[in-house]
């Protein structure tokens, strides 16, 4: 005859119970935490955190001195960027003075190349009229 496949009620009330022993049996047996070998994990978990933590400065440390290279390069840059510009700026102004300059010169020899010509006209006039 055949074995009943399903167990009945109070069969799986005894294998819930053994379980619930098993489980208890279990926690009971696991070391407390006053266990050489708990507190040999403990330190070690600490150690691991400690380490963690110490990198996590550095690198916070190296990122803040990278930070502030960067800054000092950016201003660097600036400062070099405008003496660039002062200094182009003093060339535009001397090449505006030179410009000027030459103007003021042409318009001095346009105005005597012209007093020339009108006194020479004058004189020529001048003569005309005394009939030499």
């Amino acid at each position: 005859m055949k074995k009943n496949v399903l167990p009945d009620y109070r069969q799986r009330q005894d294998d819930a119970a053994a379980a619930k022993r098993a489980m208890l049996g279990k926690f009971r047996s696991a070391p407390g935490p006053d266990d050489p070998a708990v507190a040999e994990r403990r330190r070690a978990r600490e150690a691991i955190l400690a380490e963690r933590a110490a990198r996590v400065a550095q690198r916070e440390a190296a990122k803040r001195a990278h930070e502030a290279e960067l800054a000092e390069q950016a201003r660097r840059a600036a400062e070099l960027a405008a003496q660039a510009e002062r200094e182009a700026a003093e060339a535009r102004a001397r090449e505006e003075a030179e410009r000027a300059e030459r103007e003021a010169a042409l318009l001095a020899e346009q105005k005597a190349a012209r007093d020339e010509r009108y006194r020479a006209r004058k004189a020529a006039k001048k003569q005309r009229r005394k009939g030499y």
